[in-house]
This record gives structure tokens, C-alpha cells and sequence, in this order.
């Protein structure tokens, strides 16, 4: 928000030099871009957070001034001569999305002269960077910079019907606006019309067809409420933005409307003349009584940590404009002002006061009770999570929450539901809210590889949402990672990125104590095929079969080709929100074990169809609680003449161990004996001659 040194004069005294006035309105919370001189004009260029809209007008500005310096207040009555004409006899405005315009007001103004505009508006506007127009385009613009509110002036004689009809549009209606650009419209944006077409566009800008030029000499005002959404939607989805858009897209003060109104039709009359006929169409939605607040004086001294004298708690609320209910000893009640829809509880109140007051009045040794807050039990668990990726190697990425549609179609393993769609994209195309991080973290793998980076294992956690029949989506958190192995032989890579990922899941539950047993499964949904069949799975917690827990896999060939990936890799996605719930948080004693362990490696023969988890299941069936570990060596052997057709073979290492006493090489050999008759009724497996 730029701001006028003359102008902001006009409704305050300003004896104070200019870098004190910039240096208190910045601790006060209106932070100083720079000041630069316009010819002999100061323009003081403020940033206003989105949630001061009463900040974005010189009024505003000199609201804080006088609150700040103590100093008195003024502003324009905005009282302009009104004829004997009633302006319901020339014009009628009807509201048929009252969603989208809460209020809409309507003076007529008739035999203006559009000129020039005066000097002394000219360089007003021109110190703010606005550039003239005439006479009743610089009094629009001039009171939407003074006071917030936008408004805009119709050519009257150039609305079809001498009427104004508020609606969305209807399909296929487009408009040329001012900026000589036709713009479709679309349901749900707000369309300001006469009785055939849209004339503007609500809250954002007006049409070519009724716009002021030399020749006009009626004109309707308009000044509105517009739903700020609507507003901000619209805008984006047009690429549209503009000075009236960028105040509607916040919270103005509902009561400035009619104020806005009578003051433009009184500048332009003082410019240009004209009759202004007696009276103002409002139509819409009453505006609701704001609810009181209570401040209680001992939470000043809580929160801030200084005691501030009564009288001049109340001075601070009043001045603010807020209006006193009550007070006592203990408390004050107050209804906030209009224009300020960001007041609505005690802490604002406390806020409002500490600003005012000033910030540097608090002393660094200020004493501020605190009490130390537990962390959830999901922060806890996210903690963990976290520890165990950064310390298997993996890098945290972060990435957006939409994709586009190809991406959104490539995987898609827990629900069947079609995706929700932003109306606005994030990036151009990325208007699906994703059901699955995979598609992300196998683009950002596709950007490093492009970035010739030469390790790139990354893990993300975020949300997926899910779409349902009915209601709102479900939101879950997902945990998702990618990894390409150390090996160089494709194959051999392939085995190791599979593993890893698989291995560093598994570690989560283990560094979680999970009580929980995983079991092993093919993929159940994955229709594009983004998987390699033969080294994927799903991981299921023991007990809870109705939904997989993880999914693992390497990606297919398709896939790789799909997201333009140049190497295997392997990726992993895992629902947190079961990973909470198995859980055990409290820390776990488990006493080392003091005698010796024994291994046994195992060259298992079996057929091509075996997979690894039939194998797995055996031997930890065979060998009970005495199976320390167990692991598989790869690579995987064929040779049709010395193995036979259809068989392959692969190492197995095994590790025992008593707990509770030495165990012997006999009672080893005796285990590996049971795996191997396992094995062998369970899969078919020989041990290789």
C-alpha cells in the first residue's frame, strides 16, 4: 500500500518528521518498504498483512496515525446535493446469487460532463502510481484509495434495460472488459448485468460495452459487498487482477459501502457537475451485529509480562474504535469496529494493546509464565519415522499436493473413487489432488536424475486424499520412498533397490517396537501396471487383512518409460496412521545376550514360481524363536542343464542362538534340518548337490 504524505494530511496532523512516523507504524505492525519523492510529494510504501484491510486506504493509514500520536481524527462527510428524482423511478437492481454479492447499491447520477480531472487529484493518484483517466474514473479510484471500499461507474445510457441484474453467467457468456480482453465466464463467479449481457465482472473489473468515456453523460455508481472466495477464485481462474480484486479478496468494512458511494458521487459533482438523484437502491443481506469481547487486565500482565495502567488500556480500545459495553476493575467488554473483522477474541484485544503501547516498552527480562507442552503420540512417531530415514541414507523431499491427471491415473492403490479437482491449478496442469505420493517423489527422482545427481534416495511424508461416495475426502499420511540400489548390473540393482526399500520399512516397525506382525502378499490394485509383478508386494499387519499397510515394489519397465526414468528404482508407500497405532512409544529394555551364535548358509533349489516369502514364512515356522536372523544372499542362479528347466536357486543365511545357553553345532544342524524339510513341503525346495 502506497501512501500520500499530502494526502494522508488532509485527515490528520502530521508534525512529526517522516522516518518517526514510518519507524512507528512499522513497530505497530504496517512494516516500511522505502519512501521516494513524487513531485514534492512523499510516497510512503507500506506492506499490510492480508488480514488489516482497513490498512488499505489513506482513512486507514490515518487511523493508525491518530491512535499512535494521540492525534485527532477527520474525514469527509460525503454529503453530495441530491435531486428531487427518486432513483428507484430510473433504475432497479435485483441480486439472484446472494452467495456471491451480499449488498449492491445504486446511485444515479445525470448531465455529467466528463473532462479532466483537477491538478490536485492528479498528483494525488499519480504519487500512488495511478495513472489519470477522467474526471469519473480518478473519483473511483480515488475512493478506493482513500477509504478501501472499490466501486465502479456504469455509462447508464449503455445498460440495456437501465437495469442491473446480479447472477452467475450462463453458459457460453463472455465479456470484454476494460482491458480491451474477452474473458468466458464460468458458473460461480459473480457476473454484474443489464437485462441482455454482462456489463462486469463482480469485485474485479467492468465492461468494455459500459464503460465511461467522453461521451457519456449518465452514470450508475456502483458500490458492493462481494464474497471475498468467489472474488479470489474468479480472479485466478481469469488471470485477472486488480486493485478492486485485491481489497474484495479480504474483509472490508461492510459499513464504508454507502459511505464509498456518496463520496464518489460527491467528487464527481464537484468535478463535473451533474444531478444526483434523490436516493440509493441497497439491496442484499443485512449486515450481522458483531459479537462483545471481554479482555480481562490481568491477561495483559500474563501474556506480556508488563503491567499497563487501565485508563490507558481503555484509552488504546477506544481509540481503535472500539465501543465499550462495560467495564470494571477486573475487565472491559467491547463491540469492535466494523473494520476490523479480524477482532474476535481476547488475545486480539491483548494484541491491539501491545502494539499500541509499543512493543519496545517490553523489557527483555520480561517474565512470562510458561509451561512446557508434551509432544502427541503422532509427533512422537513422525519424530521416529524421520530418525530411521535420515539414518538409512534417505533425503526428506517435499512436494505439491496436486498432480496432473496422468500422474493421478499411474497409481492409485487405495481407493477406486476418481480424484478431487482444484478449480485453480498450483502449477499449469497440476489440478488433481493426489491419492498417492508415488507419482511425486518418481518425479522429483526424474528432476535429479536430469540434475545428474549421483545418489538419490528420497522419502516423503504428507497426505494423500481420498475421496469418498459422500462427504468430505480422507485425509491420511502417507510415508513414501524411492531408492536405486548400489549395484551395476541392472538386474543385481534391481534385487538391491527391492531390498533395501522392503528392509528399511521393516526397520520402521522395528525401530517402533510394533507390536505387530508383518505378512506378505502380491498387489492387489494396480491397473496401469506401474509395478514389476515379479518384485512387488504388499505388506499387511497380522490381524488387519481388510487393507494393505505398505505397498513395495520395483517399478516396471512401462512405469520407468512413464515417468521418463533412465534406471531401476524401487519405491515404498506406507500408511503412518497403522504405524500409529501398533506403536510402543515407551521405551523398551531388551538384555544383551551373552553366549555365541551360530550360522548356517542354506543353497536352496526351487522353482521359478516360488517366491521369497514362501520361503521366508518356512524356515521362521521351522525355526521358532532360536532364528536370529535370517537373510537372503542374492544373486538368483538359472541354469536349465545343471539346475534343470523352470528352477532357479539362491543362498540362504541363517544365524541361531540360544538365549538361554550355548547352543551346539548339532543342535544347529538339527534346525537347518527341520527349515529344509520346511522348505520342502512347503515350496517344493531341494537342498542343491
Amino acid at each position: 500500500m502506497i501512501v500520500s504524505w499530502d494526502w494522508l494530511k488532509q485527515y490528520v496532523p502530521l508534525d512529526m518528521p517522516v522516518e518517526e512516523l514510518e519507524r512507528r507504524l512499522m513497530f505497530a505492525g504496517l512494516n516500511h518498504e522505502e519512501t521516494h519523492e513524487v513531485d514534492g510529494d512523499l510516497a510512503i510504501d507500506l506492506e499490510v498483512t492480508s488480514n488489516r484491510a482497513d490498512c488499505l486506504g489513506h482513512l486507514g493509514i490515518a487511523r493508525e496515525v491518530a491512535v499512535l500520536f494521540r492525534k485527532e481524527l477527520g474525514e469527509s462527510p460525503a454529503h453530495p446535493r441530491a435531486g428531487k428524482t427518486p432513483v428507484e423511478s430510473l433504475t432497479s437492481v435485483k441480486i439472484e446469487c446472494p452467495e456471491l454479492c451480499r449488498q449492491y447499491t445504486a446511485r444515479v447520477l445525470r448531465n455529467v460532463r466528463v473532462g479532466a480531472s483537477p491538478t490536485w487529484m492528479k498528483r494525488r493518484l499519480a504519487t500512488l502510481g495511478v495513472a489519470s483517466i477522467n474526471n469519473v474514473v480518478d473519483a473511483t479510484n480515488y475512493v478506493l484509495f482513500e477509504c478501501g471500499q472499490p466501486l465502479h461507474a456504469f455509462d447508464f445510457d449503455r445498460l440495456s434495460g437501465e437495469r442491473i441484474v446480479v447472477r452467475e453467467p450462463k453458459p457460453g457468456e463472455k465479456l470484454e472488459a476494460i482491458d480491451h480482453k474477452t474473458y468466458e465466464l464460468a458458473l460461480g463467479m459473480c457476473a454484474i448485468c443489464d437485462a441482455e449481457k454482462p456489463v462486469a465482472i463482480g469485485g474485479i473489473m467492468g465492461g468494455a460495452s459500459s464503460e465511461v468515456g467522453a461521451s457519456t453523460k449518465n452514470l450508475l455508481i456502483e458500490a458492493a459487498r462481494f464474497d471475498a472466495v468467489s472474488v479470489r477464485n474468479t480472479a485466478r481462474k481469469l488471470n485477472l487482477h486488480s486493485d478492486s480484486s485485491y481489497r474484495f479478496e479480504r474483509a472490508l468494512d461492510p459499513a464504508r459501502v454507502d459511505w464509498a458511494s456518496r463520496r464518489c458521487c460527491e467528487l464527481i459533482i464537484e468535478m463535473g457537475g451533474g444531478d444526483l438523484a434523490a436516493g440509493v437502491i441497497d439491496v442484499g443481506t443485512p449486515v450481522a451485529p458483531r459479537t462483545p469481547i471481554l479482555l480481562r487486565f490481568s491477561q495483559l500482565q500474563r501474556i506480556l509480562g508488563i503491567d499497563i495502567e487501565r485508563a490507558e488500556v481503555l484509552r488504546i480500545l477506544e481509540a481503535l474504535g472500539n465501543r465499550q459495553v462495560r467495564a470494571s476493575e477486573r475487565d472491559v467488554e467491547v463491540i469492535p469496529p466494523t473494520w476490523r473483522a479480524d477482532l474476535s477474541r481476547e488475545i486480539d484485544l491483548v494484541e491491539e494493546v501491545a502494539r499500541i503501547h509499543g512493543y519496545e516498552e517490553i523489557s527483555e527480562d520480561a517474565q512470562v509464565p510458561m509451561a512446557a507442552s508434551a509432544r502427541t503420540d503422532a509427533d512422537r512417531v513422525l519424530s521416529r519415522v524421520r530418525q530411521v530415514m535420515t539414518a538409512t541414507g534417505f533425503d526428506e523431499a517435499m512436494t505439491l499436493s496436486t498432480v496432473d491427471a496422468e500422474w493421478s491415473e499411474a497409481f492409485s492403490p487405495w481407493t477406486d473413487q476418481a480424484p478431487l479437482e482444484a478449480h485453480v491449478p498450483v502449477l499449469r496442469r497440476a489440478d488433481i489432488l493426489r491419492r498417492s505420493l508415488i507419482p511425486s517423489l518418481l518425479g522429483a527422482r526424474r528432476t535429479n536424475e536430469a540434475l545428474a545427481n549421483p545418489v538419490i534416495e528420497l522419502f516423503e511424508i504428507a497426505k494423500v486424499y481420498l475421496p469418498q461416495a459422500t462427504g468430505l475426502p480422507r485425509e491420511e499420511l502417507m510415508l513414501t520412498l524411492t531408492s536405486a540400489g548400489d549395484a551395476t548390473a541392472e538386474e543385481e540393482k534391481e534385487n538391491r533397490s527391492f531390498l533395501r526399500v522392503k528392509g528399511t520399512v521393516e526397520a520402521l516397525v522395528a525401530a517402533l517396537h510394533a507390536q505387530a506382525r508383518l505378512e506378505v502378499r502380491p498387489v492387489s490394485r494396480d491397473p496401469h501396471g506401474l509395478f514389476d509383478r515379479g518384485s512387488s508386494c504388499e505388506l499387511v499387519l497380522a490381524g488387519d487383512t481388510s487393507a494393505p499397510w505398505a505397498i513395495v515394489g520395483c517399478v516396471s519397465a512401462e512405469g520407468l518409460k512413464r515417468f521418463d526414468l533412465r534406471g531401476p528404482t524401487a519405491v515404498a508407500e506406507v500408511r503412518l496412521s497403522a504405524l500409529l497405532s501398533v506403536a510402543r512409544l515407551v521405551p523398551q529394555y531388551t538384555p544383551p545376550v551373552t553366549y555365541p551364535a551360530i550360522s548356517r548358509d542354506l543353497n536352496l533349489v526351487v522353482d521359478e514360481s516360488v517366491r521369497w516369502e514362501q520361503i521366508e514364512q518356512a524356515v521362521r515356522r521351522a525355526a521358532g524363536d532360536l532364528l536370529e536372523s535370517l537373510e537372503w544372499k542374492p544373486p538368483v542362479y538359472r541354469h536349465a542343464e545343471r539346475l534343470g528347466p523352470g528352477k532357479k536357486s539362491f543362498v540362504l543365511a541363517t544365524t541361531f542362538r540360544d538365549p538361554s545357553a550355548t547352543m551346539t553345532g548339532e543342535a544347529a544342524d538339527t534346525l537347518r534340518d527341520q527349515i529344509v524339510a520346511a522348505c520342502r513341503q512347503a515350496c517344493g525346495a531341494e537342498l542343491r548337490a
